[in-house]
Order: structure tokens, then C-alpha cells, then sequence
């Protein structure tokens, strides 16, 4: 799973103040015109869906330009969202309960973690809600653990959302567009390793079996016993497969040997969806060169800059 960069940076201010997860339960029939209505609900719900890493739901509590943004996300950047927005990095068990004061109070429970975190009164200003919210991390030394953040909500088409954590606004679609180029990065860098892996396994395979494989899928796992050249073990099942982290993999015998062996072949590396899991193509030519260029979502060519 890769992590990025710039917006990390802003997620840590963001989420800084915020400290780990928060979890409720969903509403249904009734509740949900009850969760409209109550900005405290709202927000219950919200973390709800970040805790549990429910893009769908969490999409609902988002203003209609938040909402748009995070829909053409990919799904892998959604859900890396949902856990820096609840500085998690797998889903939580959430449960919640009224305290002695009727304040909200949830409690995120992972393997590593359990978090409480409590929802104080809403101060509401015209279509504004702040409320507070006090996270501390379950220890006994709750209050000298405890951080303190104001979440506020906007009044959208007679919903609450989502409109901003502390003093920073939620701002999904310059978001979005730094976690793309973000994931762009990381996948054409995890593309070239993966190219380099491909190679190395097939001249693996080649010393063991005496010729090249057929194909990708020879090199994958072991399904029953020992290795075997339908079979090898050599690489996992997502290159096997040839899909890998927003990259489609091709591996093509393009010549042989004077004894009619098969010796020459050629790799190429696709983004799997042009502009969002990646840019630039790249392609090993039969000697061994990595090159790399932009060609629209097209198999890469010879022609193409040396990737040193």
C-alpha cells in the first residue's frame, strides 16, 4: 500500500488535532430523518463511516462539491482518505452510547487501538453547526490524554455536511487532484519495480526449466506441492495474473534460437486507467533496456527514453 507525500503533510495538520477513530452506529427508517436534522447525529455518523471505511456512506455526509470529488476518486484513494481521516489503517469495530450529560460518546475498536471519543453540544449560527469533540486514546489517564478539535457542518439542502475539521475546510477536490498525481507517482514507481521483479523472474525460470515460460501465469504460485513449470512460484498472483497497482502487465516471446528454443522476449507495463492510475508506459525491449513514455494508456515503444 503506498503512502504519499504532499497530501500526508496535510493530512497530519488536518487530522492531527483529531487523533484516532470514532465509531457509531448507522441509522435506518426513522433515525434517518433524525440524523438530517441533529448535526450532532451527523457527525456520529460520519465517523462512523470513516471508522468502518464506508466510502458510501461517508459520501452522503459530504457538501454536493465535496461529494462529487470524492466519487471519482479511485477506490484505493477513498479508502486511504477514510484512514487518514481516522488515522487508522484498517477498519474498526464502532459502538456508542449517551453519557450522564446526553453527550454522544463512540468508541473505535481495532486489534491496536481503542479510542473513545465524545461529542459535545452544537453551537448553531445560521446554516452553521461547531461542535466539539474530545478524543482521548481509552487509557485511565483519560483527561491528561485527551485532545480537544471543533468539527463544523454547513446546513445543505436542509441536510447537515461536512464542512470543515478545526480551522482547516474540507477541500475534497483540491484534495483529489494532489492524491492523484500523488498515486500516479507511486504506481509508475511500483510499475518499473514490478517490470524489473517480471524479468528477473523469467531468467530465473529460464535457468531452471531450460526455456522461457509461456506465459505470466507460469510464474506464479504454487497451487498444490512442489514448483513446477506450469507453475513456478516465482512471483505473486497479482503479476501472475498481470495486474498490479493500477498497471496491466504483457509479456510476448518475440524470437528464438537457431535451435528453434525460444530466447528473446519483450515486457510491457499499461496504466490501467490513463491519467488516474498512471501516465507513462513502459516497455523492456529484447536486450534488457527499461524505456519509458507517455502514450496515452498505449503499450510503450523502443523508441521511448532509456529509464536508468
Amino acid at each position: 500500500m503506498r503512502r504519499i507525500l504532499k497530501l500526508k503533510k496535510r493530512f497530519r495538520v488536518i487530522v492531527g488535532t483529531l487523533l484516532f477513530p470514532v465509531l457509531p452506529v448507522f441509522p435506518s427508517g426513522a433515525a434517518q430523518e433524525e440524523s438530517a436534522n441533529d448535526p450532532a447525529v451527523v457527525l456520529r455518523e460520519i465517523l462512523v463511516a470513516s471508522c468502518s471505511q464506508d466510502a458510501h456512506r461517508f459520501g452522503a455526509f459530504l457538501t454536493q462539491r465535496n461529494a462529487t470529488a470524492f466519487a471519482t476518486m479511485t477506490t484505493a484513494a477513498q479508502s486511504t482518505l477514510l484512514q487518514r481521516f481516522v488515522l487508522l489503517d484498517q477498519a474498526g469495530k464502532p459502538s456508542s452510547k449517551q453519557d450522564g450529560s446526553g453527550n454522544v460518546v463512540v468508541t473505535c475498536t481495532t486489534p491496536r487501538v481503542r479510542t473513545q471519543l465524545e461529542i459535545g453540544k452544537p453551537e448553531i449560527r445560521d446554516n452553521l453547526a461547531y461542535l466539539p469533540l474530545v478524543v482521548n486514546d481509552g487509557s485511565d489517564n483519560a483527561d491528561g490524554n485527551a485532545r480537544r478539535v471543533t468539527m463544523g457542518l454547513v446546513l445543505e439542502n436542509h441536510q447537515w455536511k461536512l464542512l470543515s475539521l478545526g480551522v482547516l475546510l474540507l477541500d475534497l477536490p483540491t484534495l483529489a487532484e494532489e492524491w492523484d498525481r500523488a498515486e500516479i507517482q507511486n504506481n509508475e514507481k511500483a510499475a518499473l519495480a514490478s517490470m524489473k521483479e517480471l524479468a528477473g523472474a523469467i531468467e530465473k525460470y529460464r535457468v531452471i526449466y531450460t526455456r522461457l515460460p509461456q506465459n505470466l501465469a507460469e510464474l506464479g504460485p504454487v497451487q498444490q506441492g512442489s514448483a513446477k513449470s506450469e507453475r513456478a512460484g516465482l512471483v505473486d498472483r497479482n503479476l501472475a495474473d498481470g495486474r498490479k497497482d493500477g498497471y496491466s502487465f504483457r509479456y510476448v516471446i518475440v524470437g528464438s534460437n537457431e535451435i528453434g528454443a525460444p530466447a528473446i522476449y519483450e515486457l510491457a507495463a499499461i496504466p490501467l486507467d490513463y491519467g488516474r492510475t498512471g501516465t507513462l508506459s513502459f516497455f523492456r525491449d529484447g536486450t534488457g533496456v527499461i524505456h519509458a513514455g507517455d502514450h496515452q494508456g498505449a503499450v510503450g515503444a523502443i523508441m521511448d527514453p532509456k529509464v536508468e
